[in-house]
């Protein structure tokens, strides 16, 4: 697979793979086994890059992701980069998509990090993730304990998922950010209006939910349904039977644009944006190797600037249902 390099010297596979579907959120885990051979899988059709956080993970194991992806790496460790994240956790919820707590005080990030180093297997974590901005937490305070980490060894880079400008603008001025790691997709494209920024800033984008949690795939309809204790998808707006209507024509434009370029349209949703700017990098969860070989062909799916224009102007035009925009931030359980 092809390279992009995310900050000033970060260089990633062009797609990433989202390990947390493997332990939480989408349905019950993958078996340790079968889990450890796909993710071993994915590194010999090119992956490089495997992105995890330090809550992910089971009822009985809060952290069961990041071991799993630590196991599952630790014969390529020199040929792979990890992404791990820190700073949020779950308040108590009769929903899989429980609320979440952001913390990143000092101390915290601090007692994070060597729980992540441990649990991973590993001395180094190469991009460590801010999972959430903590509204009792300067910028430069955070980026303060990042620029100590990157002294001592412990993170290589360090970046802020679903970011803001003004956020990113300060902590870049203290420790240069390598990359911002927030929801994007055809149908979730308000991040856009951070891209002058991210280009002034020389900071990449890591784009999670690239496909919407799965339904620009277009395998998903109408009378899907999943595990309401065990899987986001359930509370999703997306995945409901009037969105499945809704979603038609976004569908549809989707398989037009397949066909054109001899893809699928989980190709399409993610080659929209690799063509889009080179510092881009989709990580989409699957825990198919069939599908990871789909996802890493979309890299070889050219578009040119007229034609993501194209696409842009074809999306802005049409209908599509509510998206699914993260999971409700609380100060407190």
């Amino acid at each position: 697979m092809e390279t992009r390099t995310l900050g000033k010297d970060f260089t990633v596979s062009a797609v990433g793979l989202g390990c947390m579907g493997f332990s939480h959120a989408y349905g019950a885990p993958t078996g340790h086994d079968e889990a450890v051979a796909a993710i071993r899988q994915a590194v010999e059709i090119g992956y490089t890059m495997f992105d995890t956080a330090e809550v992910y993970g089971t009822a009985d194991d809060p952290h069961a992701n990041e071991r799993l992806v630590g196991e599952a790496l630790a014969p390529y460790r020199d040929k792979v980069q990890i992404v791990s994240k820190f700073g949020i956790h779950f308040a108590e919820s009769d929903t899989p998509n429980k609320p979440l707590i952001p913390d990143a005080r000092p101390e915290t990030i601090r007692a994070s990090v060597e729980g992540s180093l441990k649990r991973l297997g590993t001395d180094r974590i190469d991009l460590y993730f801010q999972h959430r901005i903590d509204p009792n937490v300067e910028p430069e305070v955070v980026a303060g304990v990042m620029a100590d980490l990157i002294r001592e060894g412990k993170i290589l880079h360090w970046g802020i998922s679903e970011a803001n400008a003004d956020y990113l603008r300060r902590a870049h001025a203290v420790c240069p950010v390598t990359a911002v790691e927030n929801r994007y997709s055809m149908m979730a494209r308000q991040y856009e209006e951070l891209f002058p920024l991210l280009e002034e800033l020389n900071v990449g984008l890591v784009a999670f939910s690239p496909m919407a949690n799965g339904l620009l795939t277009g395998r998903y309809g109408k009378n899907d349904r999943f595990d309401p204790k065990l899987d986001y998808r359930s509370n999703m707006p997306q995945f409901t039977p009037e969105a499945a209507d809704q979603n038609r024509q976004l569908l549809a434009l989707l398989d037009r644009l397949a066909g054109e370029k001899n893809g699928t349209p989980a190709q399409i949703s993610l080659a929209w944006m690799l063509c889009k700017k080179p510092w881009i990098v989709p990580i989409p969860g699957t825990r198919k190797v069939e599908r990871m070989k789909e996802n890493a062909g979309a890299a070889r799916i050219h578009l040119t600037a007229a034609e993501v224009a194209a696409i842009d102007r074809a999306l802005d035009e049409t209908p599509m249902s509510a998206v699914f925009g993260g999971s409700r931030i609380v100060e407190k359980a």
